[in-house]
């Protein structure tokens, strides 16, 4: 069964001190996060990856990461596509002084002519884990229909960063584990045992959203439909900083009852690049993982 993934990279290419962040090494060899996500996507039964990155960033990353995945993905017969999130794609003129990005949606709708096929999407700058890939290309390939989505559910404090505050989509599911509410919080800091949004205390058992969802085809439809709305009824109240996000279209779309969303809940400690700072303890983190075995010196030679 044909499966795609889409990682959304079109963010990646802010130039940090010394290199670009998100394409920083934490791996033995040289590996950044996207490697670990994009190994774990080919051992669960994806074979199409679509990458979404800007084409000011295009030479960065064919050099630092894209020849390598080009290598893998021909030697294990898995289709990759490069597509590109384009500030003047959208279904209206650019602001005057509009430079920021469109927000994800937008990304995903870049790849919207190179699917016909369920899939599921990602950023590239998390780890999302192993069991947790296995879990939604599962769903996508049994369940996932028109309609019908699934998002992978991690643990509020397993996803929180040790130097600084994150976003987090806050979930509330009902008895079926089926999403009622996701909420787009902003500035979530880890304090003891609990986590914080300003002054907003949150469960730090929470259920929270990364970034992970599967869909079928026909959500590429509804994603373009979305887009317009936000561009004619929000862009004009904030036409220098709106974004069109998946979450809060997701909501929407829950909140007028056109769509189910099963979240998968998963156990996997997340890790992420979103501070210089981070670097560091994701070098230490994936080099326990290779430790213990959960992934070989050598990360494709499993496959």
């Amino acid at each position: 069964m044909k499966t795609s993934l889409i990682i959304m990279a079109a963010g990646i290419g802010s130039r940090f001190a010394d290199g670009i962040k998100q394409l920083s090494a934490v791996g033995a060899n040289g590996e950044i996060i996207m490697d670990y996500s994009i190994h774990d996507a080919i051992a669960a039964g994806f074979n199409k990856i679509i990458i979404v990155i800007r084409k000011d960033i295009e030479d960065d990353f064919r050099e630092i990461i894209g020849r390598r995945i080009e290598a893998v993905c021909a030697e294990h017969g898995v289709e990759l596509k490069y597509v590109f999130q384009e500030l003047e794609n959208i279904p209206g003129d650019i602001p005057e002084g509009r430079i920021k990005p469109w927000g994800t949606g937008q990304a995903v709708l870049a790849a919207k002519n190179e699917i016909d096929e369920p899939f599921a999407v990602i950023n590239a700058d998390d780890y999302y884990g192993k069991r947790t890939f296995a879990e939604v290309h599962n769903h996508i390939c049994t369940e996932t229909s028109d309609g019908r989505y699934c998002m992978a559910g991690f643990v509020l404090k397993n996803t929180l960063s040790e130097n600084g505050g994150v976003t987090r989509g806050i979930c509330n599911m009902d008895g079926e584990n089926n999403l009622v509410r996701i909420t787009e919080t902003r500035n979530v800091v880890k304090c003891g045992n609990i986590a914080k949004s300003d002054e907003l205390e949150i469960d730090a058992n929470s259920v929270v959203s990364m970034n992970m969802w599967g869909f079928d085809k026909n959500f590429m439809k509804k994603l373009e439909e979305g887009f317009a709305d936000f561009f004619s009824n929000e862009v004009p109240e904030n036409p220098l900083k709106s974004e069109f996000l998946i979450p809060v279209f997701i909501q929407k779309l829950l909140s007028e009852e056109k769509i189910k969303v099963r979240v998968l809940p998963t156990e996997e400690k997340w890790f992420g690049v979103t501070y210089k700072s981070d670097i560091a303890g994701a070098a230490e983190f994936f080099g326990r993982l290779t430790a213990n075995g959960v992934y070989k010196k050598d990360l494709y030679s499993d496959l």
